[in-house]
């Protein structure tokens, strides 16, 4: 089955705005997505704790960097999202919560490029399983390396593949169960069909690796669950 495009990626996001304005159940499909909310942007905290500019790829309706505000209200936030609605939800509710948003691209992240060191942190949110192979994986996260500031920080929450074919079966099992018991079958088969058309998740040692090539010294794992995890990379 051909993948989604990138248009018609950012017509399901432009439609789904109040969904994901939520910073407890915008992600309810994600198991421990409020966990990984915490961690991801603590994390981002504690290890650049006097950042003052962040780049937020694929911010959603800006659920991360409203968090990471919290505890960082100092930062400045460039936002990047497919969706201009997105976008603009993003803005009214980071400048509602005090943040500084200074610049906002309604672009692919995989067309954007940034000056050497522009950025303390940089967070990446259920986005990144849209790049659909290795190479691209290695261009982004390139240019996510070259992009920060040493000492930066690059925090990811995502879905991730397992490298055998058993267990990565097992991980698909269990999240089917999830959804089942979350909302029954006919949500199961409604989430794993639009998996199946939009996403290409890569294996998680793959990214790690990946990670590595790009120069990153240090890959923190916080969290992981089954198909989902986060994890970090400081340059």
């Amino acid at each position: 089955m051909p993948k989604s495009t990138v248009d018609e990626i950012r017509a399901r996001f432009d439609a789904d705005v109040e969904r994901f304005s939520n910073l407890d159940t915008g992600q309810s499909s994600t198991p421990d997505a409020p966990l990984m909310l915490e961690l991801v942007t603590d994390a981002a905290a504690r290890t650049t704790p006097l950042a003052s500019r962040v780049l937020d790829m694929g911010c959603g309706a800006g659920n991360y960097t409203l968090k990471l505000l919290q505890r960082l209200p100092q930062v400045e936030v460039t936002l990047v999202d497919l969706s201009q609605p997105m976008l603009d939800r993003a803005t009214q509710r980071i400048t509602a919560a005090g943040g500084t948003v200074t610049q906002t691209h309604a672009a692919d992240l995989r067309t954007l490029t940034w000056d050497a060191g522009s950025f303390d942190i940089i967070m990446a949110s259920m986005v990144l399983h849209h790049l659909r192979s290795p190479a691209e994986w290695h261009a982004v996260l390139a240019r996510c390396h070259r992009a920060l500031r040493p000492g930066g920080g690059l925090w990811i929450a995502d879905f991730f593949l397992q490298a055998t074919a058993a267990v990565d079966a097992l991980m698909w099992a269990r999240y089917g169960e999830y959804l089942r018991a979350f909302k029954g079958e006919a949500y199961r088969d409604h989430v794993f069909a639009y998996i199946e058309k939009e996403d290409s998740p890569a294996p998680l040692m793959q990214v790690v690796d990946a990670l590595r090539h790009a120069g990153f010294s240090t890959v923190e794992l916080l969290h992981k669950n089954g198909l989902f995890a986060a994890l970090g990379a400081i340059r």
